[in-house]
């Protein structure tokens, strides 16, 4: 079979030969200062071997991933050999097999080292020890001044690049294992993230729609009340980086979206992604709210680390679940639900996203939580003019009212919810295409919302 190339492939090809290729540099510099510290160490070094005469490659004129974040960064010597260290055991594991060279007396590989092995992966994985070694060896005052690197501060764990898990009790902080998180490592081999599977470890799932902005029909007050959101959207890093606010205002936003199911909360959250171009992931509760303790955070935690930095939109829908009231303490088991709600509250502040928790019922929610939202949206039922918009839009092209059909009267008479009307549409049509004349009759969208408001024990 031909393979046909479009101007995206190119790109892309292009886009890996440039990273393979500023990559491939780097490792070759990364290798070269393993070879000095491995004759400095056997003593087979000139007696003026130094580490650092051994300059990393110019990136300065480079367009790879990798490139331009060292060049973001201003990361020096020794934050890229940091960061390259921690890339090593997936793009050329066998360069750290001198590591595994055995202490004739313990039969141990050399404390020196540092390192461990993985439960499937044979080969060596460095840790910060083994970073420190390479660089400093037993200089103590170079050593000091490079386990600052490992402040939480520094972007190589702000950023989340490292997966700074924390050592075991009574382990050194060297023991710190050197790997890099999974998205970055994409990003700097092949240019771009994939979207991360919805699992136990991730618990969200990526929102997606075919619809466009203006097919979000609302009632004139709600979509005033998403001006604030968009507009925070549009000129947030202008607000925090080029107007200085950064420390003085929390760094996300933070949103509630009140109002009937069907209303369009998850449709707004999905498009104002669209609109800004970024990801939105709705939490799935179920996976995040547990029994156990410790449970409910450790999970919340797993979605907000991963999505720290990348600017996505965290949806929380039916979100009282997890953030609702706190209760009055009478047992021990009130006082662990209330300190649950405090956690998840600072979670919630210090992502530096937007955050929009969705409810049916603005009541439902705890009182220091709609404090702190920026922005409070109801949505409410559409009225008869918006109600019209939608039945009128919500139709096909390909489907014909029958003749006698009068939308208006059936927007004015019926007060439902936009995704009631489409479930309605979508039962007519069927009904349409079953009968195989398309004509969408009035009997049919009448029986449609009398079963639509069955399922709510109302009557038409």
């Amino acid at each position: 079979m031909e393979l046909v190339y479009t101007k995206h492939n190119l790109v892309e090809q292009n886009l890996l030969s440039t990273n393979a290729d500023d990559i491939s540099n780097e490792l070759d510099w990364f290798e070269s200062v393993l070879q000095m510290r491995s004759a400095i160490n056997a003593g087979s070094a000139s007696p003026n071997a130094n580490i650092f005469t051994l300059t990393p490659p110019d990136l300065s004129k480079r367009k790879s991933s990798f490139a331009q974040f060292i060049k973001e960064h201003d990361l020096k010597f020794e934050d890229r050999f940091l960061l390259f260290m921690s890339m090593v055991p997936q793009i050329k594991p066998e360069c750290l097999d001198i590591f595994l060279v055995q202490n004739q007396r313990t039969g141990q590989i050399y404390t020196e080292f540092g390192g461990r092995r993985g439960k499937i992966f044979n080969g060596f994985l460095p840790t910060a020890e083994t970073f420190l070694f390479v660089l400093a060896g037993g200089n103590l005052q170079k050593r000091f001044e490079l386990l600052q690197i490992f402040d939480a501060r520094h972007p190589l764990f702000s950023l989340n690049i490292l997966d700074a898990d924390v050592p075991e009790p009574g382990d050194p902080i060297t023991s710190l294992p050197l790997q890099i998180n999974k998205n970055w490592f994409e990003l700097f081999t092949t240019g771009e993230e994939s979207t991360p599977r919805f699992n136990n470890e991730f618990p969200a799932q990526k929102l997606s729609t075919l619809l466009q902005w203006e097919d979000l029909i609302l009632p004139s007050q709600t979509s005033e009340q998403l001006n604030q959101i968009e507009t925070w959207l549009q000129h947030h890093t202008v607000l925090m980086e080029e107007w200085g606010m950064r420390g003085r205002l929390k760094p996300g936003f933070r949103a509630l979206f009140h109002g009937l199911p069907g209303t369009g909360k998850s449709l707004a959250a999905t498009l104002l992604g669209n609109r800004f171009g970024k990801s939105v992931y709705r939490i799935d509760l179920s996976k995040v709210v547990s029994k156990y303790i410790g449970e409910t955070e450790k999970n919340l935690a797993k979605v907000f680390d991963r999505a720290e930095n990348r600017g996505w939109i965290l949806f929380f829908d039916e979100a009282d679940a997890l953030f609702g009231k706190r209760t009055q303490v009478s047992s021990s088991n009130d006082k662990y639900a209330n300190q649950e709600t405090s956690f998840l509250l600072q979670r919630v502040e210090d992502y530096n996203g937007l955050v929009i928790l969705a409810s049916n019922f603005k009541h439902n929610m705890d009182d220091a939580f709609i404090r702190r939202f920026q922005s409070v949206v109801d949505f409410s039922l559409p009225g008869p003019a918006e109600r019209l918009l939608i039945w009128e839009k919500g139709f096909s092209e390909k489907a014909v009212l029958e003749d006698k059909m009068d939308l208006k009267e059936i927007a004015v008479r019926h007060e439902i919810s936009g995704g009631v009307i489409m479930n309605v549409i979508q039962y007519s049509s069927l009904q349409a295409l079953k009968r195989g004349d398309g004509i969408i009759r009035n009997r049919d969208i009448i029986n449609g919302i009398k079963f639509e408001l069955r399922k709510s024990g109302r009557t038409l």
